[in-house]
């Protein structure tokens, strides 16, 4: 019998006995896509299953023509992160509403551990947190004090307020929150040359 291979094409790992002796350098986060609006089903059938897995999610002020509510909602949407091992990582896929893995080079990506953790903090501390396209100019700093601090970013100003937006590169995604008050450092300035180039490089590719 052929190795078995999930919806991405790649094949499945089968552990030896002597590798359940050191099993947690085995065990990495993912990122499952699902179908749109099956987050919370997937999350829910994983955890009846016995499978480690976290749905980040936020509170959202929601308007309707005659009321107004408070719901929940995933902070990535179609995303749900699963904590596994290679065989567990295939019956994960398995789960009704789920689409593939996010990969890299063909191949399911890891998220690092302390994305996850940046992920929890910044839901924790940060609750009007919000996903963003990640793509800013703005000066890296890192928060000094507090219970993000360490967090590291770009710094960028909206409407008068400072904003960091913090990259979350294993599945090309980042968070933007509210960091007035909170003292940060300049880690790596941003260069304003470049920056001008950069513009020039789309204002051409605009009029060619």
């Amino acid at each position: 019998m052929g190795p078995q291979c999930d919806r991405a094409g790649e094949k499945l790992t089968v552990l030896k006995k002597s590798d359940s002796l050191d099993g947690n350098r085995l065990i990495h986060w993912y990122a499952l896509y699902t179908r749109s609006r099956y987050e919370k089903k997937v999350n829910d059938q994983l955890k009846d299953k016995g499978i480690e897995s976290y749905l980040p999610l936020r509170n959202v002020l929601r308007k309707w023509s005659d009321r107004k509510k408070w719901i929940e909602e995933p902070l990535f949407r179609c995303y749900v992160f699963v904590h596994v091992d290679p065989v567990t990582r295939f019956q994960a896929l398995q789960t009704y509403g789920c689409v593939r893995y996010v990969t890299f080079n063909s191949k399911p990506a890891i998220v690092r551990d302390e994305e996850i953790e940046n992920i929890r903090r910044i839901l924790r501390e940060s609750p009007d947190v919000e996903p963003c396209t990640g793509l800013s100019r703005g000066d890296i700093v890192e928060i000094v004090c507090g219970p993000l601090s360490g967090l590291r970013g770009r710094l960028e100003a909206i409407h008068n307020q400072r904003r960091l937006i913090v990259s979350i590169e294993s599945i090309h995604q980042a968070l933007r929150l509210n960091v007035d008050g909170l003292d940060v450092k300049v880690i790596e300035k941003t260069k304003a040359r470049s920056v001008i180039g950069s513009s020039r490089k789309l204002m051409l590719n605009r009029l060619t």
